[in-house]
């Protein structure tokens, strides 16, 4: 095999998770793309899985690749996820989103057994909004409303665009980019923005990942592991 590709390295131990038959969820960006490449190689080779992708993107990739796909109605309850981040904190609770499908990675990610996030090093923090955004996903109809809402609790939110127009997601909704400071305490501001009329979902995942791949820029993988997590 010759020099591996960026984010290759923890893709292949991943896929190393992944038994025959298993039932995974393919995540979104650039982390999970690699994950789905060396999949679509051990398909090809014989590996039985069944996939639902958690954006329009993974999901024609997945295609190319011959993966097979399929519905959460379908498969129910998943064996495995695998999916990047934006933020790991030392409890491998996450932020994610900055790609824009939050919404459908967090319904799959709650809906498997396992969670696997492929990262770089520099995407650790001491504390969840040390990068400076929080994304938000509203419904469009009340994105006003919920800017409003979210100002009110000390963010400072910002309607994502694509262009001049309006960032919409794979669901039909609009993306709210909230400035934030280090959260003080993830799981109340949770609480807050899903008592919200119109927030869909947020890109705090707390509690879900089972394990963090690390790749640095030499290839060089570092696991981690949430205290409790099946191994």
């Amino acid at each position: 095999m010759g020099a591996l590709a960026p984010n290759e390295a923890m893709a292949r131990r991943a896929l190393e998770l992944v038994p025959q038959g298993a039932r995974l969820g393919l995540g979104s960006g650039r982390a999970a793309q690699a994950f789905v490449r060396v999949l679509g190689e051990r398909v090809r080779e014989g590996l039985q899985v069944r996939c639902v992708p958690t954006s329009r993107a993974t999901e024609a990739l997945a295609a190319r690749e011959g993966v097979p796909l399929a519905t959460l109605e379908e498969l129910g309850e998943l064996d495995l996820a695998v999916d990047g981040a934006d933020e790991v904190s030392p409890a491998l609770d996450l932020v994610k989103g900055y790609g824009g499908a939050l919404v459908r990675e967090k319904i799959v990610a709650a809906a498997s057994r396992r969670l696997v996030i492929l990262a770089q090093p520099a995407k650790q923090v001491a504390a969840l909004g040390a990068r400076g955004v929080l994304p938000v996903e509203v419904v469009a109809f009340g994105w006003s409303y919920c800017a409003r809402r979210l100002a009110e609790l000390g963010l400072r939110p910002a309607r994502r665009l694509a262009g001049e127009a309006p960032f919409v997601s794979d669901g039909g909704n609009h993306v709210l980019d909230c400035a934030v400071s280090p959260i003080a305490d993830p799981a109340d501001l949770e609480r807050s923005l899903a008592a919200i009329p119109g927030v869909v979902g947020t890109g705090l995942f707390l509690g879900l990942a089972s394990v963090v791949f690390l790749e640095d820029e030499r290839g060089e993988v570092t696991v981690l592991h949430r205290p409790g997590a099946a191994p």
